[in-house]
């Protein structure tokens, strides 16, 4: 889970329980207020109406009682003991009002939340030796909570959650930024410079990583400029050892040997050329089938079997000199420490574009592979002790980290290895 998700879930998560914990501390405070309201207007009807019943005419009596039921919603029942009735709810509020009404009119008050069926909140009372149950209306025991109140406490809330997000992103942005750079730095990418602003913290790290970054960027340009330097200075040398070497008259046998180490030298200099390169080649749409074509014919003009097969998912984005070079680096790989065949396969996964260099050779211990990816490492056994400087599979891993991909090392099924190059689609 991202941290904005996680942040904007635990504000919201925060909120949404002080609300609660809000509502629940208004209920339990609003109750006993609210109970004595309510136990107040009750006994004051029942009474008001005791007291209309005995002092008014009895020819007016039952006028009376209708225009009660009419203005207030007041009913009155005679108390028969036969009626089928309905306790109170199990509720702190009605509890609170049924004690505080026996406390004023008598223990032996009863209550019902039904008569008969007929909803309401009944409550007995006696005139000489006759009971009686007086009606109110329910309404008047639940919450005030109508639409409007409702719409200005979810409008709250959604200002609340608003709220909640804006301060997520707030947080999330800054991180985000600094986590998007330092993927790019694990590419060999150099970042645009982070935004120094914020809080102290945030400002603190911002300024560290852009130092950071600035001083891997010198190094590693000093490091390519050291490299390029003493790879451009060795090759005038060998030239010329390579000249006195043909018009020396030496041994054939042996100055074909000399020859031989002449151009192993040779390419190890190549490789601490293309490492000190890196891939600075800006990357265009291009004809990637074409491009690996062109390599395979090019190694089949010297007689060496490598074959390839598949095809790109339409033209994608790369940079045809460094894939080229990457791709030249896996095949030779392949026939130094493998032998022919190899073969070149092409294919999609719908999100990458898979290039896999395939041999029958001794393959890589599994748990070797990401150490051999690494600059200037070396296998002791099976690929290892043929000369090279130990750059290849380095150089690829850069190139396909530049491409947004990796470069993976597996067993091929039947022996051998598969050197896998993924570039983003």
């Amino acid at each position: 889970m991202s941290l904005f998700a996680r942040s904007f879930l635990l504000i919201a998560l925060l909120i949404l329980s002080a609300a609660a914990a809000t509502y629940q501390l208004y209920r339990i405070y609003e109750r006993e207020p609210r109970a004595r309201e309510l136990a107040q207007q009750t006994v004051s009807i029942v009474n008001l109406t005791r007291a209309a019943l005995v002092n008014a005419d009895p020819v007016l009596r039952r006028d009376l009682l209708i225009e009660l039921n009419a203005r207030e919603g007041i009913r009155l029942a005679p108390l028969t003991g036969s009626e089928a009735l309905e306790p109170l709810p199990d509720d702190p509020l009605f509890e609170l009002v049924a004690a505080r009404i026996r406390q004023a009119l008598g223990a032996q008050t009863r209550f019902a939340f039904a008569r008969d069926r007929v909803e309401g909140f009944w409550v007995s009372f006696t005139i000489d030796e006759d009971d009686y149950w007086v009606m109110l209306p329910r309404e008047r025991f639940q919450p005030a909570f109508g639409a409007e109140l409702l719409g200005w406490a979810l409008a709250l809330l959604g200002l609340a959650l608003a709220g909640a997000w804006l301060i997520a992103s707030t947080l999330s942005r800054p991180l985000g930024a600094i986590a998007a750079a330092a993927r790019a730095v694990g590419r060999g990418q150099a970042p645009a410079p982070l935004e120094e602003r914020g809080p102290t913290e945030m400002r603190t790290v911002s300024v560290a990583f852009n130092r950071m970054a600035g001083d891997l960027a010198a190094m590693e340009r000093e490091r390519a400029m050291v490299l390029a330097g003493i790879s451009h200075d060795l090759r005038t040398p060998l030239s010329r050892l390579r000249l006195a070497l043909e018009m020396s008259g030496a041994d054939r046998a042996a100055a074909e040997g000399m020859s031989a180490d002449v151009e192993e030298i040779d390419k190890v200099i190549g490789q601490f050329l293309d490492f000190a390169r890196g891939d600075d080649e800006p990357r265009a749409e291009g004809d990637l089938d074409g491009l690996i074509a062109e390599i395979a014919e090019g190694y089949r003009r010297r007689s060496l079997e490598v074959s390839w097969r598949g095809h790109a998912p339409g033209r994608i984005k790369f940079s045809p000199m460094a894939v080229r070079r990457a791709l030249a680096n896996l095949v030779d790989n392949a026939l130094h420490y493998a032998g022919a065949p190899v073969e070149i396969a092409l294919r999609s996964d719908g999100k990458r574009v898979l290039l896999e260099v395939m041999d029958r050779g001794p393959g890589v211990p599994p748990e070797e592979a990401e150490r051999l990816k690494r600059p200037f490492a070396r296998l002791d056994e099976a690929r290892s002790g043929r000369g090279g400087a130990g750059l290849g599979l380095a150089i690829v891993e850069r190139v396909a980290r530049a491409h947004g991909g990796g470069l993976e090392l597996l067993s091929r099924e039947g022996g051998g290895l598969v050197a896998r190059l993924s570039l983003a689609a």
